[in-house]
């Protein structure tokens, strides 16, 4: 299939790369920064025969992506941090009944309804689970409007291996950038995964299927939950990441999504200044790559973490290297985002 390089802006790539990915049916109610998403979706989706429904709310548009996914659809939603925090009831019953679907947030400056400005202040919210119980979505960061536009897929087959909600956590900046990505001029239809356990019609099944996450029995219900830990523990194979500058570097810094860009430039013009340093990139961000930061580290002397957040990965970051080296850190919040220069002078002062 031919492919071209195209200018598109991160929202529509991520739209593409959800029709690439074989989305059947789109649930959402818009929000800024994230708007572009439905928006595209709303032409696309009718024209290729495929479901799209505005919503009356967030909370009506993950509760319609629960149906779609018990009856076996790729089914999918997409907002900013407000509206992400209004879906994590229906999150948590998603995760509970072991559905797989995906959910994209455009991240937004907070708390409250804070500013249409990029923040990454959601990380806890996003790999900590967000709502309710002990359950966990799997997490993927991009960090340019080419992976905005091949995470979908990603997502999508992950969740149907696992049957559970998958995430990405994207930025306002990543979402309204616009920047070269190489995009098939006809999108693939995706891999799709037989789903024997799904509500779609008996079809002379011996057996009904029930989807359900309410377990009256105690006992019944830590056996279910026991069953998911062992997955969310199974999910560690998963874990992708991505290295720059690390072979011989003093310093390591530690950065996602639009973070990871800043801090990429900053090691380089650190690098003119006799600091060398390197970047390590997150590219899922739950199951954390932990062993694979440790052994980035092993030469540093020292790690900087880099979030448009107070401090959220950051607290990751601490575990995984449990001491071993000193790790600092800097955050901007509110929707301000520093330049390289300013990142670079926090890795000189963390390296001396």
């Amino acid at each position: 299939m031919q492919a071209k390089r195209r200018l598109i802006k991160g929202n529509e790539a991520i739209a593409l790369g959800a029709i690439a990915g074989g989305c059947d049916a789109f649930f959402g109610y818009p929000i800024t920064p994230q708007n572009e998403i439905p928006e595209f979706l709303s032409s696309e989706m009718p024209r290729r025969g495929r479901v799209f429904l505005q919503a009356e709310s967030e909370v009506a548009s993950i509760n319609m992506v629960y149906g779609a996914a018990a009856a076996g659809m790729r089914a999918m939603t997409s907002s900013s941090s407000p509206g992400i925090s209004l879906m994590m009831e229906g999150m948590s019953y998603i995760a509970g009944a072991e559905l797989p679907c995906l959910v994209v947030n455009v991240m937004r400056g907070g708390p409250g309804l804070g500013s249409i400005s990029p923040s990454q202040a959601d990380y806890f919210q996003a790999v900590k689970g967000g709502g309710h119980g002990d359950y966990r979505c799997l997490v993927l960061a991009p960090w340019n409007a080419q992976e905005m536009y091949a995470f979908p897929a990603i997502a999508f087959d992950m969740a149907d291996r696992y049957r559970n909600p998958a995430m990405i956590l994207a930025d306002g900046v990543l979402g309204q950038m616009m920047e070269p990505a190489v995009i098939p001029d006809e999108a693939p239809t995706g891999t799709r995964r037989d789903k024997p356990w799904a509500t779609n019609g008996r079809n002379g099944r011996a057996q009904k299927n029930v989807v359900n996450s309410l377990v009256i029995d105690p006992y019944e219900l830590r056996a279910h939950n026991r069953n998911l830990q062992a997955k969310y523990a199974r999910m560690q194979s998963e874990c992708k990441w991505d290295t720059r500058l690390v072979e011989d570097a003093e310093i390591l810094v530690v950065a996602y999504g639009i973070s990871a860009r800043l801090a990429y430039s900053a090691c380089k013009l650190a690098r003119r200044r006799g600091v060398k340093a390197g970047l390590f990139r997150p590219i899922t961000l739950f199951p954390f790559p932990t062993r694979p930061l440790i052994e980035s580290s092993e030469g540093a002397h020292a790690l900087l973490v880099v979030e448009l957040s107070s401090g959220q990965m950051v607290e990751d970051v601490r575990l995984a290297i449990n001491g071993r080296l000193p790790v600092a850190f800097y955050g901007e919040m509110g929707g301000v985002i520093p330049s390289p220069a300013e990142v670079c002078e926090r890795i000189v002062e963390a390296a001396s």
